[in-house]
């Protein structure tokens, strides 16, 4: 079992029409954040079948995989990794965490952050020193921007919102539309736990958040109060 074997599975499935569909979707022209990502045209939920069948794939064949110019491929090494994380040991889950961590450069896309940052990175820091996010949020890389602020989803869950709630300040002026939309997301499932505490940070902050984060984080919001924090009259 190697990193060339899932390949082959890989090709064996490629849909050249979709792909091509996939490189506009994906914003892959020059100058858009996707710029130069190559695809095969295969749908998510075969992309997880595959990666279940290799679920027991080595972490450096993982990672080989990883380093694909082919955005499915490395879909499928991240989804590997994340099981591997779940039902590894302490060692094994570091060893993930690790690997993940060192190869932020090729985790370059919005649905391969969202896939993995808060199965690997939030469960590992859960009980452990957290101030790795901060250093991610001040990257230069939008893609460590996305998976700081992606990685708290985890503790979220747990009803634990501080760090949410900071990097959500550090962030609060990016100009990046994918960090501004992940910003607003993570606030908005904050108040969906506890609603309170997310408008007492939007009542500091929203007349400094960018409306597309804004619009994220108030999308649950009756229709009266949405109007009321857009219009600038809370």
């Amino acid at each position: 079992m190697n990193a060339e074997s899932v390949q082959m599975e890989l090709r064996a499935r490629e849909d050249p029409e979709r792909a091509a569909f996939l490189q506009g979707f994906f914003k892959t022209g020059k100058g858009e954040y996707g710029e130069g990502d190559l695809f095969r045209g295969i749908r998510v939920p075969e992309l997880r079948r595959i990666a279940a069948r290799f679920k027991a794939l080595p972490i450096d064949e993982s990672l080989l995989l990883l380093r694909s110019p082919m955005h499915e491929d490395r879909f499928v090494a991240l989804a590997i990794l994340v099981h591997a994380y779940r039902r590894g040991d302490a060692q094994k889950k570091k060893a993930v965490y690790i690997a993940y961590i060192g190869h932020t450069r090729w985790i370059n896309s919005w649905d391969l952050v969202d896939a993995s940052a808060h199965k690997i990175v939030g469960p590992y820091l859960a009980e452990r020193d957290r101030s790795v996010l901060a250093a991610l949020a001040a990257s230069g890389s939008l893609w460590e921007r996305r998976i700081a602020i992606m990685a708290t989803l985890h503790f979220i869950k747990a009803a634990d919102f501080g760090d949410t709630l900071a990097l959500a300040e550090v962030l609060l002026r990016d100009g990046e539309p994918l960090i501004q939309k992940a910003v607003g997301w993570m606030l908005r499932e904050v108040g969906k736990r506890d609603q309170a505490l997310e408008e007492r940070f939007l009542k500091k902050h929203y007349r400094d958040m960018p409306r597309t984060m804004l619009r994220y984080a108030i999308e649950r919001f009756d229709k009266a109060k949405r109007k009321a924090y857009l219009e600038g009259a809370i």
